[in-house]
């Protein structure tokens, strides 16, 4: 694990309880791996799952996470972004409380502050949403 809850917290923009990343499992020049565990608590679950609009935000918050963690590389300040489109997001189902979700994301194109992703979000190994995303920095 590249950055745990802790450091994680450090690296990103949001703060508790929109927190919907807590770990950052790998990060390279085209993608990005994060971690959730769906805790009970969460502001997205709701009789025993994690819904939508939570899957939709760790996906955002996992690109966050990445231009956190380039930040932290080089030493300069952690952007804020907003997420201009999501398009194509599909759920093929919910997540029960206290799973811990694999989120991916592919950079498939940049031009000057937008970044466009394709983002697919696993639990136990079972692709359980897909989509893309645009983000705007800041």
């Amino acid at each position: 694990m590249l950055a745990d809850k802790q450091e994680v917290q450090n690296m990103i923009p949001q703060a508790p309880p929109m927190v919907m990343v807590d770990g950052l499992l790998s990060s390279d020049e085209q993608s990005t791996t994060s971690r959730l565990v769906t805790d009970k608590n969460n502001i997205f679950c709701q009789n025993g799952y994690f819904h939508e609009p939570g899957l939709i935000e760790n996906m955002a918050q996992t690109v966050a996470l990445r231009g956190g963690y380039e930040a932290w590389k080089n030493g300069t300040e952690v952007k804020k972004g907003f997420i201009g489109s999501v398009k194509n997001f599909t759920v093929f189902q919910l997540p029960a409380e206290n799973t811990t979700l694999h989120t991916t994301i592919t950079v498939t194109s940049r031009l000057m502050n937008a970044t466009m992703i394709r983002g697919q979000i696993f639990a136990n190994d079972t692709l359980i949403a897909e989509g893309e995303m645009s983000i705007f920095e800041q």
